[in-house]
């Protein structure tokens, strides 16, 4: 099964702009950039979606690895945020099993995802998208280990991606699962952590983004899965989107590299 992980996926749409071709290797997905516009003036929608094959690699800005050699630090209304050098992305994904939602079934939980520019916190909704927490308890337990946070859009749509070790937007933990807690109205304010997937109800892995601005995303193909809100560090994420991506696009790598060094995950108690 080839995995089709990342943001939302409008291919019904008539405007379909363009079809740019990824990177990749024998036995990992050929990335395709698909940009779409709704005639309606609503958001500009930017995917994502996999299909098996071998080819040579092109430049990409879309599923590309987050870059080591932005700046050490970027300025957020008048202040400056440090951050440290991304380390190394894996080679692979960790390949795991889909753990039993029960063990997030109607519990909250804190996580504190430590970065290169900052601590983040979370918080989890074990009642709301069952499946989606244990799934990101599991992959706290180090899948996320200094793994980049590859994608920022910046034009229509404002999310932070995250959750791929590999940093090239391919990466997958091994298992999928549907779709938990999305939307009818398509809003996602700021501050927003849910699941990144393909054109698939059921293609949820293990990336995810974080909106730093407002959005809005289609609901006609089941939306996107909410299982958690930033409850502190929202200025590390809105410093890194204010410094921009490294595509003319809006559609990239982060200019300032952002990377997930460690997640620490406890039960918050009633």
């Amino acid at each position: 099964m080839t995995d089709r992980i990342d943001l939302p996926t409008f291919a019904a749409d008539p405007c379909l702009r363009a079809l740019v071709t990824g990177r990749t290797c024998r036995g990992e997905p050929l990335l395709r950039l698909i940009r779409t516009r709704s005639v309606l003036g609503a958001a500009c929608l930017l995917t994502v979606t996999g299909v098996t094959g071998c080819g040579s690699s092109t430049s990409n800005p879309g599923v590309g690895s987050a870059s080591s050699s932005g700046t050490p630090s970027v300025g957020v209304s008048g202040t400056s945020l440090r951050c440290s050098k991304p380390p190394a992305p894996a080679q692979s994904a960790p390949q795991l099993k889909l753990p039993s939602k029960k063990a997030a079934e109607g519990r909250t939980f804190t996580a504190v995802v430590q970065t290169t520019c900052g601590n983040v916190t979370f918080r989890l909704y074990g009642a709301k998208a069952p499946q989606t927490v244990a799934s990101f308890l599991q992959l706290a337990g180090g899948y996320w280990d200094n793994s980049p946070c590859h994608r920022l859009t910046t034009q229509g749509i404002y999310v932070l991606q995250c959750g791929d070790p590999t940093g090239t937007g391919s990466g997958s933990p091994g298992y999928v699962f549907g779709i938990e807690n999305a939307p009818a109205d398509g809003d996602y304010p700021a501050g927003t952590v849910a699941m990144a997937r393909g054109s698939s109800p059921d293609s949820n892995g293990g990336q995810f983004f974080i909106v730093y601005k407002d959005t809005k995303l289609p609901v006609d193909s089941g939306g996107y899965s909410i299982f958690g809100k930033v409850t502190h560090g929202m200025k590390v994420i809105n410093a890194v989107a204010a410094a921009g991506t490294n595509s003319p696009t809006g559609d990239g790598a982060p200019a300032q590299p952002i990377s997930i060094l460690k997640v620490t995950v406890t039960e918050k108690k009633a």
